[in-house]
């Protein structure tokens, strides 16, 4: 019986020095950096192309193997031509409906819709296009360099290209 005592006051006493030690021995840690607030008024937008806007939220996306999130606000009707990146694209949509497609060029029967909420993982280097329905607003998040490769830049409209003229009706 005293053997039993004497085992298990052993044990106790091991068990107690153990986690003595894990909670005496962690180092002191400075203070994590304060959160990050962005206020979507204080988001600063850059025109990217005919329609959209760029603008980031976190970090730099410029950055080689570092984390970002970027949001691209696009008018009702905008067409994204088809492009690729070289790192994988991970896309929420916060506002308005989003219709991505695959391929290497612009094919309105292979959009899918996407609604508020809906979430796209395209892979590095996938070649893919999209159309916007209403005011729309996604949001990128992954590790950059977040680029945009044209698959044909020629089919990408500048910022300030002005608005295509209406045919004129023949006589």
């Amino acid at each position: 019986m005293k053997k039993i005592r004497a085992g298990s006051a052993c044990v106790a006493l091991i068990g107690a020095a153990v986690l003595a030690a894990a909670v005496y021995s962690q180092e002191k840690k400075d203070s994590p950096a304060p959160p990050k607030i962005m206020h979507f008024g204080d988001l600063k937008w850059t025109p990217i192309m005919k329609g959209c806007d760029l603008a980031t939220v976190a970090g730099d996306p410029g950055a080689e193997g570092t984390p970002f999130v970027v949001r691209i606000r696009c008018v009702d009707g905008a067409k994204i031509p088809a492009h690729w990146h070289p790192t994988d694209e991970n896309l929420t949509v916060l506002k308005g409906t989003f219709l991505p497609g695959m391929g290497e060029t612009f094919d309105e029967t292979k959009l899918t819709t996407m609604n508020v909420g809906n979430f796209a993982m395209m892979p590095k280097e996938m070649r893919h296009f999209a159309l916007c329905k209403g005011d729309t607003i996604v949001q990128i998040h992954g590790a950059g360099p977040f680029k945009v490769n044209w698959v044909n830049p020629s089919e990408v409209q500048p910022p300030d290209a002005p608005i295509a003229a209406a045919a004129k009706p023949k006589s």
